[in-house]
């Protein structure tokens, strides 16, 4: 009997020993066997020839934060101007004008004006003038629950969204008394929440503090965009970083306007 011999394999089709492939190897599964061979040689090496031809092409960097829509919260909050906070130095409630003053001149004041606003089933020492709250009931956005006010022994606090100290400390003290003012008594800037929640606040800035209802945060971040953005207020990088994360979630966000 003749000896068998073997046919001399067609180009691209040698294994990494140099010899011919099994029937139905691919030209990919014979670069698998190569890298291998070499990987056992040069350990944990980046090898030029070994990628995956399947696998996509690296970019060289991380995707960019998301800008957000025109006109949405996400965008404007990318436009904010950021700066370091400024020193608390000469900062009193009283710099930003007498409290809850009728600055809109409605004939009420404003903490009323914004339970007038914000709460439900009210009722009203004056009558048809309806401008002193006496009682009523708050779904209150910072915990989700339902508060029961009462004039005098009232557990709602009218917060500023943008406490009047983060504002002193990021442009405010430059202003003058008339701004602040307007300011301390804009509806934009205003909600009527639990006292207890508002408390732990503090003067904290969405950096360092977040309504516990998370269902609630990105209007909540929306709003103090809104009013950073209404006032010329800066933001530090802690903060606009803090701002972008949670209005990510939400990139359709809309700033409020009241």
């Amino acid at each position: 009997m003749a000896p068998t011999t073997t046919p001399p394999a067609g180009p691209g089709t040698a294994d990494a020993a140099g010899g011919p492939l099994a029937p139905g190897r691919s030209r990919t599964a014979a670069r698998a066997v190569a890298c291998a061979a070499a990987l056992a040689v040069v350990l944990g090496g980046g090898l030029a020839g070994c990628k995956d031809p399947n696998a996509p092409a690296a970019t060289g960097s991380a995707p960019a934060p998301a800008a957000g829509a025109p006109g949405s919260a996400l965008s404007a909050a990318g436009r904010l101007t950021v700066k370091g906070r400024a020193p608390k130095t000469g900062y009193s409630r009283d710099r930003f004008g007498a409290a809850w003053a009728d600055t809109d001149h409605n004939g009420c004041d404003t903490r009323d004006d914004i339970l007038k606003r914000d709460l439900r089933q009210t009722t009203f020492r004056d009558g048809d003038k309806r401008c002193i709250v006496t009682a009523g009931v708050l779904a209150d956005p910072y915990t989700g629950t339902r508060v029961t006010y009462r004039r005098g022994a009232s557990k709602v606090d009218i917060d500023h969204a943008v406490a009047l100290s983060d504002a002193w400390q990021k442009g405010a003290q430059q202003w003058p008394v008339s701004k602040r003012r307007d300011f301390a008594n804009d509806p934009l800037n205003l909600l009527a929440v639990d006292s207890s929640t508002n408390r732990r606040k503090s003067d904290g800035d969405t950096a360092t503090w977040l309504p516990p209802n998370t269902a609630f945060r990105c209007a909540y971040v929306a709003r103090q965009v809104a009013v950073k953005k209404k006032y010329g207020l800066w933001v530090t990088s802690a903060e606009r970083d803090a701002m972008r994360k949670v209005l990510g979630g939400c990139p359709a966000e809309r700033l409020p306007t009241g």
